[in-house]
């Protein structure tokens, strides 16, 4: 039955990511496609507003089955160490809260804070709840891994379209979250 558990939470959050990889990706191309046409900054939060919606309406059924599972799970976190929660609140918020500092670094600011994150929060569900969620290994391992090649793709190919090399970081990020939840789908332990 324990088996059996971890495989539906893993299975719930494999829903989650893939979710979100969706969301993401769509969210991207729409706000690049904004961008071109040069709509209004209003645009922006409907479109990533929608995007979101879109999806995890699109999702529903399942997703709605796999919110006790996700909760679940993070409410293993509860019992880790003050320090295991401030190391891993600072991994995910600190990338995140550069932003407002680095204005001009913040899609990779944003790749950071998803990889490291992951990889916190990985490390730490790893070590004080035994559990071992490779998907959430892989979502922040490929986002840090993507942190070098989204700077070079975009001082080299995109130096000169801005708008362009936000879209290609948010890519990776949606690529990131679809093999950490393909991973988690498609898993049989």
């Amino acid at each position: 039955m324990l088996e059996n558990s971890a495989l539906q939470t893993r299975r719930a959050f494999g829903v989650l990511f893939v979710a979100v990889s969706a969301a993401v990706g769509a969210g991207s191309v729409l706000s690049e496609l904004a961008a071109t046409n040069s709509m209004s900054a209003y645009w922006y939060a409907v479109i990533w507003g929608g995007s979101f919606g879109a999806v995890l309406a699109a999702a529903g059924p399942r997703f709605r089955k796999a919110i006790p599972a996700i909760r679940g799970r993070m409410k293993n976190s509860i019992k880790w160490s003050t320090s295991a929660k401030a190391i891993n609140g600072i991994s995910w918020a600190g990338p995140f809260a550069a932003i407002s500092a680095f204005p001009s670094l913040y899609q990779y600011l944003i790749l950071l804070g998803i990889g490291l994150g992951n990889l916190s929060t990985y490390i730490m569900m790893r070590k004080y709840s035994g559990q071992n969620n490779t998907e959430q290994l892989l979502v922040g391992a490929i986002s840090l891994v993507a942190l070098p090649v989204a700077f070079v793709i975009d001082s080299s190919l995109f130096a000169t379209h801005q708008d362009v090399a936000v879209m290609v970081s948010r890519i990776l990020i949606a690529i990131a979250y679809a093999v950490g939840g393909a991973y988690a789908l498609l898993s049989r332990r």
